[in-house]
């Protein structure tokens, strides 16, 4: 039996130097998941070596990124969801391909199997919700047309995101064949098109009518709690990432989420299990890796076709607006966040993607998260057609810290 002093204390020193370094970051307007992931590098065996090998870790780690996508389902409206339009589902499928093809390909290249092949496109397809929402809110833009289809294409590239990574973690359980990849497929599509369709039906009239009979006022909460835990067992039976399954619980819960205040209530569970997850993915970076020429190489190219399989397929999907406002939804949907990594953890964790290939990963996403606030800043001050913004910019630039 592991020893529980020092599970303890290293659950203590990984919450508390992701925290810190999460906040260190904030301070200097960049994400705190980036924070979280260096810190994981920093306690990791391959700097400090703080932190030993335990199996709870990992079980700790999964239930922090299901809690995750859990919140950004909750954040995740059905209805909003149909209703950004045509632009939004053409910048979202656009900026799927692009970038699915350019990892897809140069991954096969530089000589990895299909399946390496296919999960390094799967990490370059899906946008941050979170991290482009909070550009835009610090840019005071999220009421400008442009805003809402940066956000309800980012929307719309996660849940099929979500779908490409549910194929590409059932292909990496098996063999490849047009049968397992019609047969995932089907069962990706099934799942989410049922719980869309059926599952916000039940949720509706079981929140509507049925919840006066529980006499705990948490009862809610509670009930939400056992869905998105079912849902996520439930992908995970069918062989669908069980991140899928927390997403779609959320996403059905949505619609309630004002009313019973179930995103309010998951942000002390949020804040306490998902840096854990940023902190073991940092820990199984193995920067020696970048002591080779060739793997830097490599992880600079792919974060530059991550760059413009965004700035290419997302502009050319948002043309309609011009060309100006075009250039800021490509480079609104560069930044890939904690989706990028989830893929690449679950490639790692199947034995399917090589340590190298994860640590490329994890550099182009770090890269593509700290490149994005500073140049949607600059195009912003650039458009004044969008309103009130550049007063904004130029109030707070002129505010000493």
């Amino acid at each position: 039996m592991e020893n529980i002093t020092g599970i303890l204390f290293d659950l203590f020193l990984m919450f508390a130097v992701a925290k810190v370094m999460g906040e260190l970051f904030e301070r200097a307007r960049q994400p705190a998941v980036v924070g979280e992931i260096l810190a994981g590098i920093i306690l990791g065996p391959h700097i400090l070596n703080l932190i030993g090998p335990s199996h709870f870790y990992n079980v700790l780690a999964e239930i922090g990124v299901i809690i995750l996508l859990f919140n950004v389902g909750l954040h995740t409206r059905t209805d909003e969801m149909l209703s950004v339009g045509p632009i939004s589902l053409v910048v979202a499928l656009l900026g799927i391909i692009f970038p699915f093809v350019f990892g897809y390909l140069y991954t096969q290249i530089i000589a990895h199997s299909t399946v390496e092949a296919m999960f390094i496109g799967a990490a370059m397809v899906a946008t941050s919700v979170g991290i482009t929402a909070r550009v835009l809110a610090d840019l005071g833009i999220l009421d400008a047309k442009v805003s809402k289809v940066i956000l309800g294409a980012a929307v719309i590239d996660d849940i099929i995101g979500l779908i490409v990574l549910a194929v590409v973690a059932g292909l990496g359980k098996g063999t490849i064949s047009y049968v397992t990849i019609g047969l995932v497929l089907f069962e990706a599509i099934a799942f989410v098109i049922f719980l869309i369709i059926i599952g916000r039906r039940v949720m509706y009239r079981f929140f509507g009518a049925n919840l006066n009979v529980f006499k705990s006022r948490n009862a809610p909460f509670t009930i939400a709690i056992l869905i998105c835990l079912g849902l996520s067992a439930v992908a995970s039976y069918i062989h669908l990432a069980a991140i899928v399954g927390a997403f779609m619980a959320g996403m059905i819960l949505a619609e309630f989420n004002i009313q019973f205040r179930l995103s309010v209530k998951t942000e002390s569970l949020y804040d306490f299990l998902v840096p854990f997850f940023f902190v073991m993915m940092g820990k199984q970076v193995d920067l020696s890796i970048f002591s080779h020429p060739s793997i830097i190489g490599a992880a600079l190219i792919l974060t530059i076709f991550a760059i413009l399989g965004k700035l290419i397929g997302c502009g050319l999907g948002a043309l309609s607006l011009g060309w100006k406002q075009a250039s800021l939804v490509g480079v609104g949907m560069v930044p890939r966040g904690e989706v990028g990594l989830i893929v690449a953890s679950i490639g790692l964790s199947l034995g399917v993607i090589t340590k190298d290939l994860y640590s490329i990963v994890v550099f182009m996403v770090i890269a593509t998260t700290l490149l994005t606030p500073p140049v949607l800043r600059s195009l912003v001050v650039k458009m004044p057609e969008l309103e009130g913004v550049g007063e904004k910019i130029t109030e707070e630039e002129e505010t000493p810290e």
